[in-house]
């Protein structure tokens, strides 16, 4: 006999304020086919109103003993994010697959529920919003107000340009989550107020969800709006604009950070003004190097591209083999158990800042060297920069997950800095350049990030000190003291005996 499949656990949550008129209705609207596809529960949460939404809500739980429901009330306002955060708690805490937010004042259908459910049920999707935007102006025709259709068009086509994604509404309230991508961000972290939607709707993005639009009806009736618009609109683009600048490693904003355990690699940076491709510019073809930090090996496989004989060092072997390439696992921290003589190019790419004592660790190296030049390629990132400066004269200073406070990053330095690092050890500078933020790993690599690029190279020029989110630095070898000194015995010695010949010989010359 075939056992029955385990259905999927879907949490309705109907968030309610104020909604004594309509809640009942919300309720019975909800299809019934929904309870035979799924597990279902309802899950009703009064955000502290004074009327008696909540009684309404536990009325109709006790004339619905046949469907699994909870009634919920907030002793205190918690706002419209708020007491979202709760129900996706709830979520969590209670071993759902899936959860629906509806409206307790009746603005999305609960009648379509069954539709926006298959892409999360044939797992297509890890999100999916319901659009009014998807049917040309048909929300207009479902009483949308003309300047909040306009303000929603012009915010999403806003935020679609500065997120690089292609939603066509950004500020519907019908949502519909898998549990397990809520796990993934740190929604809690989120606003209380009406932008909690645009918050999570960024988290999913940086977290890589799959976000699937479907179209919904609208309707707007009698309701009470209570969301400032002007307010609202701000709020929606200060929080974009503020995961750009998250993205682009200008200013970490915890929020936006996806939860993960993983070892965290920097991306590689090419195609734009960047330490990687300043560095791969800077190597001709065939030129042997190693790659000390290598991370992944991503410079390693552009390197073997030009046909360069490659050895990487880092912590962790590339999770995956690169033809071609030596591998010297070994914690930088510690001495160097790789030779570097063989290498014409040595490349520390965004390392010194991760090591306890950068100083001994370049003195180490120059240990190694004799007459035979190496080029060293150096890029870490500048404390100096404009916008730590500013967020120290507001009294921030606070670590991240990226960016110049990575807090991997146990030493920081300006340009200055590097120099002095540098020449202590024994290095000569050929070239020191200020490298621009990232900008295109947020806005892409089109127009918008082509400019940004553009304006901060521009104000680099002005001031490197200031203007450089990154310190990129040529330098060449020269031989080490101990080295000189073992070569100044050998070749001392070698000297001294071809001396002592040439007296044997000048003294045998003058007996004959």
């Amino acid at each position: 006999m075939n056992e029955r499949p385990e259905r999927q656990r879907l949490l309705i949550f109907v968030i309610a304020y104020y909604a004594e008129s309509t809640l009942r209705r919300v309720l019975e609207r909800i299809p019934s086919a929904i309870f035979q596809e799924f597990d279902c529960e309802i899950l009703v949460v009064d955000d502290a109103s004074l009327d008696r939404t909540f009684a309404i809500g536990r009325e109709y739980k006790e004339n619905h003993p046949d469907i699994p429901m909870t009634v919920l009330r907030n002793e205190f306002n918690r706002g419209y994010g708020g007491n979202q955060k709760i129900g996706y708690a709830y979520a969590i805490a209670e071993g759902f697959d899936f959860v629906a937010m509806l409206h307790g004042d009746g603005q999305y259908a609960p009648e379509v529920l069954s539709r926006l459910m298959r892409p999360l049920r044939d797992g297509a999707a890890d999100a999916v919003f319901g659009s009014r935007m998807m049917d040309g102006f048909g929300a207009l025709h479902g009483g949308m107000p003309l300047y909040k259709f306009v303000g929603n068009r012009i915010l999403t086509w806003i935020q679609n340009l500065l997120l690089r994604t292609r939603l066509t509404e950004f500020h519907s309230g019908y949502r519909i989550y898998a549990v397990e991508a809520l796990r993934r961000i740190p929604y809690r972290l989120n606003s209380n107020d009406f932008h909690f939607d645009t918050e999570i709707v960024i988290q999913l993005f940086n977290a890589g969800a799959r976000v699937v639009e479907l179209p919904i009806p609208t309707y707007y009736g009698d309701e009470i709006c209570r969301v400032n618009g002007v307010r609202y609109a701000k709020d929606v683009l200060l929080a974009t604009v503020m995961n750009v600048a998250h993205r682009s490693g200008l200013l970490y904003q915890r929020r936006f950070e996806p939860i993960t355990t993983e070892n965290r690699y920097y991306d590689l940076k090419l195609g734009f003004p960047s330490s990687h491709s300043w560095a791969l510019e800077a190597i001709p073809e065939g030129a042997s190097v190693i790659d000390i930090g290598s991370g992944p090996g991503g410079i390693a496989r552009e390197l073997v591209k030009k046909a360069c004989p490659t050895a990487v060092v880092d912590r962790f072997a590339p999770p995956e083999r690169i033809p071609g390439i030596t591998v010297f696992v070994q914690d930088l921290d510690e001495p160097p158990k790789f030779d570097v003589r063989p290498y014409r190019y040595i490349l520390l790419l965004d390392i010194i800042e991760h090591l306890k004592e950068p100083e001994m660790f370049l003195e180490r190296l120059q240990s190694r060297f004799d007459y035979d030049p190496k080029t060293l390629v150096l890029s870490t990132p500048n404390i100096a920069f404009i916008v730590q400066r500013l967020m120290l004269l507001v009294g921030q200073f606070n670590y991240g997950k990226q960016g110049i406070l990575d807090r991997t990053h146990v030493r920081l330095f300006t340009f200055r800095g590097v120099n002095h690092v540098l020449r202590d050890a024994g290095f000569r500078i050929v070239k020191m350049r200020g490298i621009p933020a990232p900008f295109p790993k947020v806005l892409g690599n089109g127009l918008l990030g082509r400019i940004a690029v553009a304006v901060n190279l521009a104000l680099i020029r002005l001031s490197k000190t200031l203007f450089s989110y990154q310190i990129y630095v040529e330098a060449e070898s020269t031989p080490g003291v101990d080295f000189l000194l073992s070569d100044a015995k050998e070749k001392s010695a070698a000297r001294a005996e071809r001396l002592r010949k040439e007296r044997l010989e000048l003294h045998a010359d003058g007996a004959a």
